[in-house]
């Protein structure tokens, strides 16, 4: 929980705080954008919410914030707020909320299939979370990007049954119980509507999942700047190779989708030609920034 003796400075009076235990993962700030932005190494709130909707808003965001630095001053009754993650992206789409502190913050993902859900990623393992998964017909597959965003995948491994999938060349000793290990560069059909394409460049085994020809779940590998209102590449946390990145960014230009849902930043939309168009843009900026040391 947020202390208040901790709040920070930064922030504007009134109910809502961050307090020093912020790691400025960038959850607050996307998830309730009117509320919460970043100042140096914190988020802060430079806006108290002003209707029902910034506020429940900046509630989710308290409930997903995985360092538990956000406060009220007032008290609110969060248990509804709590209970309705996943929540809804787009039709058979959810945010899983609940981010993890080892992910440093990612977002998670979850897809409900006539053929099997699937789990993008590991939140943290919270109880009003696997309620209403288990209320959505459980997970068949867990799908993990890169080895930074595991967090608790053995724990929803175990409670659910669910098969899981991470590239071998990002397997560590605390995945090697994963039960499907691809190799190589190739794109692999885990399904008819679930395609996993090796993205290497952000760390070597980095994947993304492709969903139908509607949407890419990123990782680490892409996601939508706010500030920059563009596709966008993480230059500065580029752990394995950014030549290489640039690479695997050109090979996604082969697929169609409309949204890019990322570890990282809020999930964008766009037709699938402004896509098309958005990703070009984004190879473009890449290489400009190839010979930055």
């Amino acid at each position: 929980m947020a202390s208040p003796s901790k709040r920070l400075a930064a922030n504007v009076a009134g109910d809502f705080f961050v307090d020093s235990s912020c790691i400025d993962c960038g959850t607050c700030y996307w998830m309730a954008p009117a509320t919460f932005e970043r100042k140096g190494d914190f988020s802060h709130v430079y806006k108290q919410p002003g209707t029902p909707e910034e506020t429940l808003a900046a509630l989710k965001a308290l409930v997903a914030c995985p360092t538990g630095s956000i406060g009220t001053a007032k008290t609110h009754d969060v248990r509804a707020v709590a209970a309705a993650f996943p929540d809804p992206i787009e039709e058979n789409i959810y945010h899983c909320g609940y981010h993890h502190e080892d992910s440093f913050g990612a977002a998670s993902y979850f897809i409900t299939r006539p053929e099997g859900n699937v789990l993008v990623d590991s939140p943290r393992f919270a109880s009003p979370l696997l309620k209403r998964i288990e209320a959505l017909g459980g997970i068949d597959l867990m799908f993990l990007t890169h080895r930074d965003d595991v967090a608790d995948h053995e724990k929803f491994a175990k409670r659910f049954g669910c098969r899981r999938v991470l590239h071998r060349d990002d397997v560590t000793t605390a995945t090697r119980s994963v039960e499907v290990q691809p190799e190589g560069m190739a794109p692999i059909e885990l399904a008819a509507d679930l395609t996993m394409i090796p993205v290497p460049g952000h760390t070597r085994g980095s994947a993304c999942l492709l969903y139908k020809d509607k949407a890419l779940f990123s990782g680490d590998h892409a996601a939508w700047s706010m500030a920059r209102r563009r596709v966008y590449a993480f230059r500065d946390a580029c752990w394995y190779d950014w030549r290489t990145q640039i690479e695997s960014m050109k090979r996604l230009l082969e697929y169609g989708f409309e949204f890019i849902l990322p570890g990282h930043g809020a999930p964008c939309r766009f037709p699938h030609a402004e896509m098309k168009e958005r990703m070009r843009e984004c190879v473009a900026w890449m290489e400009s920034r190839r010979e930055r040391t």
